[in-house]
């Protein structure tokens, strides 16, 4: 049986591994080794031809992931997401058809915001849970810091150019509850498949917030 999903994807770990897989055939051992370094929430971005095809082995061969998709744009890419085993979603921006239709997916999603106007809109519209991207282009943790005072409802994933060395900044906002990266995924390690690289990287990422919050 697929891994308890907890009542927010912020919540699953500190870091939630932004991964683009070319070849479906490592997103199984990816996944694994994710998984084992304490990293089960896997965003798989819709940027390649191989990433429904990865998000539906994942789902089906690592139990213990909690697989979601990511980079999703339209409406079509929701349903083929879900239907791929995504059990959750995260956008890099929305629209209100995009977001109805994450909405109708059943499925936990994170729409994104770069303003205070979009998280606005978002409240508005019942959402409080956001990807805030791109985290460092948009103003980094000055801009959520700045946030939190009037719109302390709001809780982000900041995801975009955040590494091990700015990841702690981050997680040390009240309003932040993980940040995406893929600093655990090196692409040296991944075109050599070193599977326990990769699970180190992603063990050590796992323990950022260890006297932070």
């Amino acid at each position: 049986m697929p891994a308890a999903l907890p009542a927010s994807v912020l919540d699953i770990a500190p870091v939630l591994p932004v991964v683009v897989v070319d070849d479906a055939a490592d997103a199984v051992p990816l996944a694994r080794a994710l998984v084992a370094g304490g990293l089960p929430a896997i965003e798989v971005t819709l940027r390649t031809p191989a990433a429904l095809e990865s998000i539906r082995a994942i789902a089906g061969a690592v139990p213990d992931a909690v697989v979601g998709a990511g980079t999703v744009l339209t409406p079509g890419q929701v349903a083929e997401s879900v239907a791929a085993g995504a059990r959750f979603l995260v956008s890099p921006g929305w629209t209100d058809v995009l977001l109805e239709a994450m909405r109708g997916a059943g499925v936990p999603f994170l729409p994104g915001v770069s303003t205070a106007t979009e998280v606005v809109a978002l409240l508005e519209r019942g959402v409080r849970e956001m990807k805030f991207f791109p985290a460092q282009a948009a103003g980094g943790t000055a801009y959520l810091r700045s946030l939190a005072g009037p719109l302390p409802q709001a809780r982000f994933c900041p995801t975009g150019g955040i590494g091990p060395d700015t990841a702690p900044d981050y997680l040390a906002l009240p309003n932040v509850g993980c940040v995406g990266g893929s600093w655990m995924l090196p692409a040296d390690a991944v075109a050599a498949r070193d599977w326990g690289r990769v699970e180190r990287l992603a063990r050590e990422a796992a323990t950022l917030t260890a006297g932070v919050r």
